[in-house]
């Protein structure tokens, strides 16, 4: 992964320090909250319903087992002993002081970590796919490419001031894991016919009010012209987005009224008028940024692993786990184990520094020291043998991280909603419970299969409802909670938005109405191992909306 150098180190040092001097202004009544505010944003720190809330970039979402460590220390120190992993591979921490906030930063820079840019209408921390320079579908690891976009970003003159947020988001394989056309930028690894490697280009996606998923602009950009394409995009949304409404300046509104062709047309002649033979990537410093990303010398292994194998056959709670948690990986041998932080009735996403450190030790011990966070809310350990899965498992059960999910009915990213967030309209976090505890992991779980469930409490989706197979989201209707069913989103390669079923249900009734679109979907679907989504895409809303509104709402189940 990538290490600071020296001018990394003594810039995040010098925000550091400028922050802590606004801190202390701000603590001694020498600003105002709404002065304040704009410092704050640009450093990470929200102000929610209970408390100063704190989010600290994971860029493209990799951590060392030393940082899993020192975030721990952040949650016990000065936080309530857990920290929260966000839908952009970040951790939140929901309970700081404003005066120690400094203090926090000041350790998060002793390993090469920050808060810089997790907020504010800037560009955000830029993410990539947590299975990233481990997956067997990769043709390479996005993640230099995301580092040299971190760097051209973070502060960058031109763009400190954006219209709205602005989110990027790469992928190095085919199948999308990072859910690319879901953002402002979405860039695609891809060879062209010379076996060049490039990438695919979409821009103007997002989720929020008005979703939108990405169009595509460009089907091959040269991995030279990475930062002057990206740097012509941006501009053109500077100079041309709204400012006027701040429900209208996200960059897919833009594309949308201009529309595609025309804003591909801007973007094209102001990345011809840049020069951008002057501004390519020096091959060099690709290959440097890339030495970074080397993956770890890993020992010759069998492709089939005997201690794996006596375990799986013996006890069916590993092998659940086996079969849910983990993916193939490049080289046989090893596999790529995501670590569920979604227990059964459990706060999705939530680790107390207990689990961190558990985590930690595993990623040193036998994960050759590399963690991912997913936009999905879980922890991923990239490179694990499998012969050391049975030893793993084991840690984790001791520490209520085996849950054996991923990918199935409670596996569901949730947003923090009305429990904590100052711009919810309802919470979210129980209704993700409900649902978790009602469908659990067990025999009905697999019966049901592949189905994400993602759940926002307000409109600007946070917890990614539009792109969810069911998506959930709560409103406040005359003062009570309602919410409204979306079926059949995805933010894959093949990106859809959900359709609403009608009118929302009450939280009493949320759970049986999920029930009720499950059920359907068993009664419904073309032989067992026809999941969710295929189902729905074939035979559309009709028998899912006369389920749910023919039904008698009773009390929920």
């Amino acid at each position: 992964m990538y290490r600071y150098d020296e001018f990394d180190a003594a810039f995040v040092a010098d925000r550091v320090t400028q922050f802590s001097d606004q801190v202390s202004r701000r603590l001694a009544g020498e600003l105002t909250e709404d002065q304040f505010r704009p410092h704050r944003l640009m450093n990470g720190v929200y102000l929610q319903l209970h408390a100063y809330m704190l989010r600290i970039a994971v860029p493209y979402g990799t951590l060392s087992s030393r940082q899993m460590r020192k975030l721990a220390f952040i949650a016990r120190q000065y936080d309530k002993g857990y920290g929260h992993f966000t839908t952009r591979q970040n951790l939140q921490f929901n309970w700081p002081a404003l005066k120690d906030i400094p203090a926090i930063l000041g350790h998060l820079a002793e390993v090469e970590m920050h808060a810089i840019q997790t907020s504010g209408n800037c560009i955000r921390n830029v993410t990539a796919d947590h299975f990233a320079g481990a997956a067997a579908d990769e043709i390479e690891d996005p993640r230099p490419y995301a580092e040299i976009l971190r760097q051209w970003s973070s502060i960058h003159p031109e763009f400190t001031f954006l219209p709205r947020k602005f989110k990027l988001a790469l992928t190095g394989a085919a199948h999308d894991r990072a859910a690319i056309q879901t953002h402002d930028i979405g860039y695609q690894l891809a060879r062209n016919d010379k076996g060049e490697t490039g990438f695919i280009v979409y821009v103007g996606g997002g989720q929020g009010r008005t979703p939108m998923v990405a169009h595509k602009i460009r089907d091959f950009l040269a991995v030279g012209d990475l930062v002057a394409y990206t740097q012509a995009i941006v501009r053109v949304y500077n100079l041309d987005g709204r400012r006027d409404n701040k429900y209208k300046a996200r960059i897919k509104i833009l594309v949308h009224e201009m529309g595609v062709e025309k804003f591909r047309d801007a973007v094209e002649a102001e990345f011809a008028a840049m020069k951008p033979d002057e501004m390519k990537l020096p091959l060099a410093e690709v290959a440097r940024i890339q030495a970074y990303f080397a993956p770890p010398a890993l020992a010759k292994k069998p492709a089939r692993s005997e201690a794996l194998e006596a375990r799986r056959a013996r006890d069916p709670g590993f092998a659940a786990f086996v079969e849910n948690n983990v993916s193939a990986h490049k080289v046989a041998g090893y596999g790529v184990l995501t670590i569920s932080l979604k227990g059964i009735g459990a706060i999705p996403g939530d680790a107390t520094a207990e689990q961190m450190e558990a985590v930690a030790d595993l990623a040193e011990q036998y994960a050759h020291d590399e963690i991912r966070v997913s936009h999905e809310q879980n922890l991923v350990l990239p490179h694990v043998a499998l012969d050391d899965l049975p030893t793993i498992y084991d840690a984790l059960l001791a520490h209520d991280l085996a849950t054996a999910n991923v990918g199935l009915v409670s596996d569901i990213i949730c947003c923090p909603g009305l429990d904590y967030c100052s711009l919810a309209t309802a919470r979210s976090i129980p209704v993700a419970q409900r649902i978790s505890q009602h469908f659990g992991d067990g025999a009905r779980a697999r019966e049901i299969g592949a189905l994400k469930i993602k759940i926002s409490g307000c409109i600007n989706a946070c917890g990614h409802h539009h792109v969810g197979h069911i998506g959930i989201l709560g409103l406040e209707r005359k003062g009570v909670e309602t919410y409204q069913i979306t079926l059949g989103g995805s933010g894959d390669e093949v990106c859809t938005l959900g359709d609403l079923t009608g009118p929302g249900f009450s939280e009493q009734d949320v759970v049986g109405a999920v029930e009720t679109v499950v059920d359907t979907y068993i009664a419904l679907r073309d032989g067992a191992s026809e999941d969710f989504l295929t189902a729905y895409r074939r035979v559309g809303m009709a028998p899912f909306k006369k389920a749910l509104y023919e039904r008698d709402k009773g009390a929920d189940i």
